[in-house]
């Protein structure tokens, strides 16, 4: 009977521990941190994504998340850094994660707060169509003053379609109490910075951390990013602003592992792509690829077997590398990448515009005349030859952070490739599109 009770004891205070250690702890199982919800970020982690799995690596080590200002919420709407900068997608947050999390909350998650992730804060904020945006495309609204407080432009705007209704809002549109536009974008990545002082305007990695570009340091993206989506009053203060910023150099996010290609971060698989060798600064620019990787690089290490798919995989994986050097790499490189380019994501005749989106008309001092569903880099700058210019991203993680582009208009990387071949007319072969697409992959 001794015997009975104390076992019984021991497989209670287990059953305790192991819940008390899943209540505060974040593992691969789960796919969310909410804020302020405690207990650690290990030091290096995988989590489940459609191709595999997207490796987060600590350089630091383990990350204490209680009382740390990028889990904590900081403002008035229950938010913190890491409701839009989630781990398991690639520290971005993906579209499918935020229809989940609608679904598991019935739309109570902050991430989902009036401020910016609703089609407007004036619509009803219990109705999943006034969320359908940030729900379908992964997108949050940002609200950018008009006209500019520190330019003058040569270039004047029209609302020529306003589906969320809030470009023409009484209260937050371009003529209402707000005097803002409207814009609606994807979460950048939050990772893979170190080093990055002034990223966005050239310096160090050449990172930019905004879609317009109009943040010059991790610093004042972190104040603005506090006051502005988690509506803290002041931002933060110095001790938190280096918290942040100490965490966002050390965390290192990239795709780990591929459902066929096998490791990509380890002795068996390409020593190049995965997050080990991005952290080591092995892999290069995490912006892209700017060499090719060895085609060796892609081979099963001697005495590792390697099956027939994942043999074909990694070559092709090895030709979409070869590729992107020659084909995409001229923008996605380091040097490159603060700069602002007009691709054809956002600049649209009337008939091609997305009914999701806003579309204004852009009237420029020359009497030209632009249609466009995000102005870009030009209500930044004033200029009108700047409508439509979006910065380049990094292209780590990939797999875990669909859709893509800034305005989330390609749901998947084919989509991405696809769009890139129409766009400059490449021209290329079945073969080549998956080749490139299994290289985006893996990184």
């Amino acid at each position: 009977m001794r015997w009975l009770l104390f076992s019984a004891g021991v497989l209670a205070s287990a059953v305790l521990l192991i819940a008390q250690t899943r209540g505060n702890a974040y593992g691969p199982s789960r796919i969310w941190w909410d804020a302020d919800q405690g207990g650690f970020l290990p030091r290096a982690e995988d989590y489940d994504n459609a191709e595999g799995t997207g490796g987060m690596i600590n350089t630091s080590g383990n990350v204490r998340a209680d009382d740390h200002a990028f889990f904590a919420a900081l403002g008035t709407n229950r938010r913190a850094c890491i409701t839009c900068h989630q781990p398991s997608n690639a520290m971005s947050v993906s579209a499918a994660t935020l229809r989940q999390r609608w679904t598991e909350t019935g739309g109570t998650d902050p991430v989902f707060a009036a401020v910016d992730g609703s089609n407007c804060p004036s619509l009803p904020q219990t109705s999943m169509a006034s969320h359908s945006l940030t729900i379908n495309r992964g997108l949050f609204r940002i609200a950018m003053a008009w006209p500019p407080a520190s330019v003058t432009p040569d270039f004047t705007i029209e609302v020529v379609s306003d589906p969320t209704g809030c470009n023409t809002d009484p209260v937050y549109g371009m003529k209402g109490g707000k005097h803002a536009i409207s814009l609606f974008r994807r979460p950048r990545v939050v990772a893979n910075l170190a080093g990055t002082t002034q990223a966005g305007t050239g310096a160090t990695n050449g990172i930019s951390l905004m879609a317009d570009g109009r943040e010059a340091t991790l610093r004042s993206q972190a104040i603005t990013a506090a006051m502005t989506h988690e509506q803290m009053p002041g931002g933060p203060g110095d001790a938190q602003l280096a918290q942040i910023l100490n965490f966002e150099r050390q965390i290192f996010v990239a795709q780990s592992s591929d459902l066929r290609g096998g490791s990509l971060d380890d002795a068996s698989g390409p020593f190049i792509p995965g997050p080990a060798s991005l952290a080591e600064g092995k892999a290069g620019s995490p912006v892209g690829i700017a060499a090719k990787i060895a085609p060796e690089a892609w081979l099963a290490r001697p005495g590792v077997p390697m099956a027939g798919f994942q043999k074909d995989f990694r070559e092709s994986a090895s030709r979409g590398s070869e590729l992107f050097v020659r084909k995409c790499a001229t923008c996605h490189n380091e040097r490159a990448a603060a700069a602002a380019m007009e691709i054809g994501t956002t600049n649209y005749p009337p008939r091609e515009a997305s009914k999701e989106l806003p579309l204004f008309r852009v009237t420029c001092a020359t009497g030209q005349t632009i249609y466009t569903q995000d102005p870009g880099r030009a209500l930044v700058t004033g200029k009108c030859a700047d409508t439509g210019a979006i910065v380049p991203q990094q292209l780590r993680g990939l797999a875990a952070r669909a859709p893509y582009f800034a305005n989330g208009s390609a749901p998947t990387l084919r989509d991405v490739v696809e769009f890139y071949d129409r766009r400059y007319k490449s021209g290329y072969t079945e073969r080549e599109k998956q080749d490139l697409v299994n290289f985006l992959k893996t990184l």
